[in-house]
């Protein structure tokens, strides 16, 4: 099993890093350390294979380090149907808590309802029923 690094971090002399892994051998790499390297390399190791994981800068810099930093639990998605996907986020929405407590919270939102539609507001409460009905008990 390769030994797991942060090859990218200022802390870490990137020249020694990158000549370190260009003397190993991977079952796979990543190039982008932004959330979806992050999580694809997470998961690819979590199945055993051996990662290596590189970031242009530092991990989290680009795209990651700009986002709104909400995990999006799908409700918007229910409005066409689409059930299973709503499932699937909350269960990522679990899993993300589960794997980092300390950086994980939830967060209060409101919807607006407009007196000009009665049936948006039985919409929007029928959706957040069936949203908080799939949501994975804890």
């Amino acid at each position: 099993m390769h030994e797991q690094a942060l090859i990218s971090s200022p802390c870490v002399d990137r020249e020694a890093g990158l000549s370190r892994l260009a003397g190993e051998r991977f079952d796979l790499l990543i190039v982008g350390g932004g959330i979806t390297g992050a999580a694809v390399a997470h998961r690819a190791a979590r199945q055993g294979l051996s990662v290596a994981l590189v970031e242009q800068n530092d991990f989290a810099s680009g795209t990651s380090s700009r986002s709104s930093r909400l995990i999006h639990g799908g409700l918007r998605y229910l409005k066409h149907g689409h059930v299973r996907l709503v499932y699937r986020c909350l269960r990522e929405q679990q899993r993300l808590a589960s794997l980092a407590p300390h950086l994980v919270r939830p967060l209060s939102l409101l919807l607006p309802l407009y007196r000009q539609s009665a049936s948006s507001l039985w919409a929007k409460r029928g959706g957040v029923a069936l949203y908080r009905a799939l949501q994975p008990r804890r």
